[in-house]
């Protein structure tokens, strides 16, 4: 389970970081709905929060019995 959950939280990370460039106007190269909106730009620090906090509550807890 934790290398799944791992996995998903830098899924979250970097999906976040783009979306967050895309709405800062940062990454331009793909034209999408979300380039220059700043609504994506907090949506992708919030996503990149969480998938920052997932994968430290997985490396931090203990390994499960199985």
């Amino acid at each position: 389970m934790k290398p799944l959950m791992t996995g998903l939280g830098i899924l979250l990370v970097l999906a976040g970081f783009v979306w967050f460039l895309q709405g800062t106007g940062i990454f331009t190269s793909i034209q999408s709905f979300m380039n220059n909106d700043s609504k994506w730009a907090i949506i992708g620090i919030v996503t990149a929060i969480i998938g920052i906090a997932l994968v430290v509550y997985s490396r931090r807890r203990p390994a499960s019995i199985a």
